[in-house]
């Protein structure tokens, strides 16, 4: 038989668990909210590369006269007065081991090799505005670190 106090003890741990579940279900909501206004924000307007720091070297003007759209369904297309490149990005979460669950990502592929390579990464985003993007990037190699800023047309 069942006494009156290991009844209580079964239901506050019930109600814990609830509570619990319902605390992580809130969290992952409000992260794709972020993850889905980072996404629109990204696809309204023409963006362009204003700082590239490559492992400490100031290399923004390699990017100087591209600009970049974000389109929707992950579409990416970069074009100057002399070229045209089509590629993808996204933006999502991270779950490895060296960030946190909630932290955001700045995924970024332009489907040619040469000046892009060193931007085709998956960047962390440290901070967006509607009209600006910084993202970063600790490389595995060498340990140095990248950063990339994109603002607004």
């Amino acid at each position: 038989m069942i006494n009156t106090a290991t009844k209580m003890t079964t239901v506050a741990m019930f109600m814990s668990l609830i509570a619990l579940s319902t605390g992580c279900k809130k969290d992952q909501s409000s992260s794709n909210s972020v993850q889905s206004t980072e996404q629109n924000n990204l696809q309204s307007g023409e963006w362009r590369v204003t700082r590239f720091i490559d492992s400490d070297n100031d290399e923004t003007t390699r990017y100087v006269g591209y600009i970049f759209s974000f389109d929707a369904g992950n579409q990416l297309s970069v074009m100057s007065s002399q070229n045209s490149y089509q590629g993808s990005w996204s933006v999502g979460q991270d779950n490895s081991n060296d960030d946190s669950s909630n932290d955001l990502h700045f995924n970024l592929n332009v489907n040619t090799t040469g000046e892009f390579a060193d931007i085709n990464d998956d960047w962390h985003i440290l901070t967006q505005t509607a009209n600006k993007i910084e993202l970063e990037d600790v490389s595995g190699g060498n340990g140095g670190t990248d950063y990339l800023t994109f603002e607004r047309n």
